[in-house]
């Protein structure tokens, strides 16, 4: 696969990540766990983030401590609130799962097929879609703290996290 569309998808999708990071950092303890579900928001986020970056979706868990209970049909939480820390560990996580799917991007990769019960995208299109997820929910998240605490997070053009390292 061309290096440069390569670095391109990166700088996108780590800016992306990027400001996830930067709203959670941003969010004070008190909002954390309060009505408007700060850090279920984070979690469902960084739970698909997680699980769209595994190209044989059937092969997916995610690491300790977290759960499958993102799939319960019901909508059941977890069992116990994550803490901040625990969703930038989580994040950190994902971040280099990202870099590093990206960084091995063939062609025969990038159109590989993505396949479980609900959808069937190449990988390639499973990456953009998983970048518009993760910008939906730090939308979300960007929301919340604009109403509660009337700040918010800058745009982030490109990740400055080199794609070499």
């Amino acid at each position: 696969m061309n290096p440069s569309l390569k670095e391109d998808i990166w700088r996108q999708f780590g800016a992306s990540i990027d400001m996830l990071e930067n709203a959670i950092k941003l969010c004070p303890s008190d909002l954390w766990d309060s009505e408007k579900n700060f850090w279920y928001i984070t979690y469902h986020c960084l739970f698909w983030l997680d699980y769209y970056l595994t190209p044989k979706p059937s092969d997916f868990s995610p690491p300790a401590p977290y759960t499958l209970s993102e799939f319960d049909p019901s909508g059941t939480k977890p069992d116990r609130t994550y803490s901040k820390k625990e969703m930038l560990s989580y994040l950190s996580y994902s971040r280099k799962k990202c870099l590093g799917l990206i960084s091995s991007l063939t062609e025969d990769i990038a159109s590989s097929r993505w396949i479980n019960d609900y959808k069937n995208y190449s990988v390639f299109e499973i990456l953009l879609y998983n970048m518009r997820h993760v910008q939906h929910h730090t939308a979300q998240l960007n929301l919340i703290l604009r109403q509660e605490i009337d700040n918010a997070p800058q745009w982030v053009s490109v990740t400055n996290i080199d794609m070499k390292k």
